[in-house]
């Protein structure tokens, strides 16, 4: 496996030669910067990161979806069936894997060479479940770039296992697919990992789209009160942990979240701020924005994407303390400390639910197993955050293998 290791990364770094883009400096940019956040670009789209990069932006993040949008291109469709026989003696299904993690791997590397910045990669989502897979392609994503590649692990019990293992190993971990600031407390205690998310656009879509509020202010109130816990945590230990505000969803919020620690920004949500906004930007971290939340979500449980109870708090240090080593131990773990509704157990039928609604989950669906206990919004958006991006998944994988048979 070694060798296969050296043949693929000899093989994406081969002829790799990106025009270097230097970003021009903008006092829009600057401003914001000034109040402490990072910025980063949301894209895997080469022209359109160039046209709204600029010398205060440090960063890009990819993720399946985005891949996906890239590979659909046809861009890569050479590279793949030269990548062939590179992998050639493994089965079927490593091969397609293998060559996914290619591709994956050379367009973070074309990003990375061309705008000079970090750049997030997301695993394959058949690695979700799977910690010796985890820590296998996190490693060697870290092993191609380990200046500039960040390794994107989702939220699952394996996943926090894994992401920690990684992050102990000298692995830099963006934390993806949170949606609450009691997961990434847990997240932050458990995996320490380099970066942790609030998804915070969804929050709002789920609220507007199941008629439970008109979306104001909830993403907000999550970033926030995450932004707070995570940096109280930080403070206490000596690995720290950045907050992200991302799947920003209007230009906007890049006033009303100025501040945390790192935003994600689509480029339209970037060009719609730096046309229509002042640019006279100051830190809104203190801010306790009001949340719309109607009679409809009574027994919705809307305060979990902010609230962070005692449960929580006692979960994460129960695992902090020993990690389990399994995925299986911890969920057993969370349903022993009452936390079951971050770790629920779905049935068959619940799955295709999950699936089938695609990013915002239908809440009627769910809003027994909701006011019991058994589940929470924000669990559910993670769920259909990585059953989307497994569809997306499961696209790229196909061009592949029509390529490649």
């Amino acid at each position: 496996m070694a060798d296969l290791n050296t043949r693929i990364s000899d093989f994406v770094w081969k002829n790799l030669s990106e025009k270097h883009v230097t970003g021009k400096k903008d006092p829009f940019w600057e401003a914001l910067r000034n109040t402490g956040t990072e910025l980063w670009l949301d894209t895997g789209d080469m022209e359109e990161a160039e046209t709204n990069w600029s010398a205060e932006m440090s960063a890009l993040t990819t993720n399946n979806t985005l891949l996906n949008n890239e590979i659909q291109k046809g861009i890569y469709d050479v590279f793949i069936s030269e990548a062939k026989s590179i992998v050639r003696d493994l089965p079927q299904e490593e091969r397609v894997k293998e060559i996914a993690f290619i591709l994956n791997a050379r367009h973070g590397l074309r990003l990375a060479q061309k705008f000079g910045g970090l750049v997030s990669v997301e695993l394959h989502t058949d690695t979700a479940h799977d910690i010796k897979a985890i820590l296998n392609y996190g490693k060697r994503f870290h092993d191609i770039c380990p200046e500039q590649f960040i390794v994107k692990v989702p939220l699952t019990a394996e996943g926090l296992i894994g992401a920690r293992l990684l992050k102990d190993s000298g692995v830099k971990v963006n934390f993806t697919l949170g949606f609450s600031a009691r997961e990434n407390v847990l997240i932050t205690r458990v995996a320490r990992p380099d970066y942790v998310n609030v998804f915070l656009g969804r929050i709002g879509a789920f609220m507007i789209n199941n008629k439970l509020g008109d979306g104001s202010g909830a993403g907000e109130m999550a970033v926030i009160a995450s932004q707070n816990w995570v940096t109280g945590l930080s403070a206490e230990n000596p690995w720290q942990t950045r907050q992200i505000a991302a799947s920003l969803r209007s230009q906007n919020q890049l006033e009303l979240l100025a501040g945390t620690d790192v935003f994600t920004m689509p480029p339209k949500v970037a060009a719609a701020g730096h046309k229509e906004l002042s640019g006279k930007f100051s830190s809104r971290l203190h801010e306790n924005y009001d949340v719309s939340i109607f009679a409809s979500a009574k027994n919705a449980h809307i305060e979990k994407f902010w609230e962070v109870d005692n449960k929580v708090l006692k979960l994460s240090e129960r695992l902090a303390s020993k990690l389990p080593s399994t995925g299986s131990e911890l969920f057993h773990i969370a349903n022993d400390e009452g936390c079951e509704d971050m770790f629920p157990s779905l049935s068959k039928e619940e799955k295709v639910f999950i699936t089938s609604d695609g990013k915002i989950p239908v809440y009627s669906r769910w809003e027994k197993k909701i006011s019991e206990g058994k589940i929470a919004p924000d669990t559910l958006l993670t769920l259909a955050g990585l059953a989307s991006f497994t569809l997306d998944q499961e696209m790229l994988d196909l061009r592949i293998k029509n390529i490649i048979e």
